[in-house]
């Protein structure tokens, strides 16, 4: 058996679908929030915080398809089948919540911060046109975060968590 937050934790078959939280458009409803943070400047407060609402939503929405699919397998008894469903759901629901919503929401938050403070500071440019700047800025980040990211947080959870899992199962 081996922990793998794409296809659940306890799965032991490498052939399954297309994961359609991690490998289609959806996928990138859990950047709402970046978008959100690109904005912020530009937008209302309430805005902002919907975009996390909404990406938040995609985190819970692929924990709760992942811990399904979980259910679903055969197991040896009942016991086992809830370990490993919580298993999989805490491992998505953290895998989501720091891939998704936590750390690209502060990078592209630092960046636009770090951006529109650069802009004040040293140019000459209209306080409307630094912040559309900013935001197009904050925008084109949200591409080249997406793959480092998600790989950053899957060695960290390889590393840390993911090495208890081992343990329990």
């Amino acid at each position: 058996m081996t922990v793998d937050v794409q296809k659940g934790v306890g799965s032991s078959d490498s052939s399954q679908s297309v994961d359609l939280y991690r490998e289609t458009p959806i996928r990138l409803l859990g950047y709402t929030n970046e978008v959100g943070e690109a904005f912020r400047s530009m937008i209302p407060l309430w805005l902002v915080r919907f975009s996390y609402a909404v990406a938040s939503c995609y985190c819970i929405a692929d924990t709760m398809d992942k811990s399904w699919k979980t259910s679903q397998r055969s197991w040896n008894s009942g016991s086992e089948r809830n370990k490993m469903v919580a298993l999989t759901a805490f491992d998505t629901l953290v895998w989501q919540m720091l891939a998704s919503v936590v750390v690209p929401g502060f990078t592209i938050n630092r960046a636009c911060a770090v951006s529109a403070f650069a802009m004040s500071r040293w140019s000459r440019l209209a306080p409307r046109t630094r912040a559309w700047a900013t935001t197009a800025l904050g925008l084109s980040c949200i591409p080249f975060i997406v793959r480092p990211i998600d790989r950053s947080v899957d060695y960290l959870m390889d590393k840390t968590l993911r090495k208890f899992y081992e343990e329990m199962i």
